[in-house]
């Protein structure tokens, strides 16, 4: 690893915290709107997707994974991830305190509306989670593997690769929890499908991003190819 002067030390370490800020904030954002399911509609299919809301942001937090992967390595990205998992336990937890309290007569949100919209927040959170926290690990361990493997070349290959597969354990795990003993199997299947399929896409669409992100950070902290950084 390549050793920087205390001006790009200082940079590196505002970098990662900024991109770990921005992974928590994305991830906070999935969960609190996860109960939403919407149609998004594409012009390569005739029917539209079926999606929780809170996946339209989702394809972000494994973006930044793979930035933070790149320059920080498996370790630094890990405390992030767990920092995010951590952050979802406090929602569940002050979402829950705030349905404790019967809302006043001239408040804007009624207890009835806090309960139709967190209700069930302590599930999807839940589900969230698990998916989350397994999804997250995988995709950081093969994508350290592919960076080896290629020598720090092939970034698409390693940002594609790791996001693809950890997605599809993430869909699955998530559908899986909130939707069995609830939904028929037909249903599951295409909520799954739909799921993925929309994250594979946002995967392949989000490659010329990190590859522009990692021309401009190795451009500005002097890196090879697979090289990391130190502070």
């Amino acid at each position: 690893m390549q050793k920087i002067n205390l001006k790009k030390d200082r940079k590196a370490a505002y970098l990662y915290v900024f991109l770990g800020g921005l992974f928590v904030a994305f991830l906070v954002v999935c969960n609190l709107i996860a109960n939403k399911f919407v149609a998004v509609s594409t012009f390569f299919r005739e029917e539209p997707f079926i999606l929780s809301a809170g996946i339209l942001p989702y394809p972000i937090t494994f973006l930044i994974t793979d930035l933070l992967s790149e320059f920080y390595g498996r370790k630094r990205t890990a405390i992030v991830i767990f920092t995010g998992f951590i952050a979802s336990i406090l929602i569940i937890a002050i979402l829950k305190l705030g349905a404790l309290f019967p809302s006043i007569e001239e408040s804007p949100v009624s207890s009835e509306t806090y309960a139709i919209v967190f209700g069930n927040s302590w599930r999807v959170i839940g589900a969230s989670m698990i998916a989350y926290i397994m999804a997250q690990l995988i995709d950081v361990q093969l994508y350290e593997f592919w960076k080896k493997r290629t020598k720090g070349k092939m970034l698409w290959l390693r940002n594609n690769g790791s996001t693809i597969f950890s997605q599809l354990v993430d869909t699955i795990l998530v559908v899986l929890v909130l939707f069995i003993g609830i939904k028929s199997y037909e249903q599951i299947v295409s909520i799954i499908i739909d799921g993925w399929v929309f994250k594979v896409v946002c995967a392949i669409v989000d490659t010329p991003i990190i590859y522009v992100s990692v021309f401009l950070i190795r451009r500005y902290f002097n890196l090879k190819p697979g090289e990391e950084i130190k502070f």
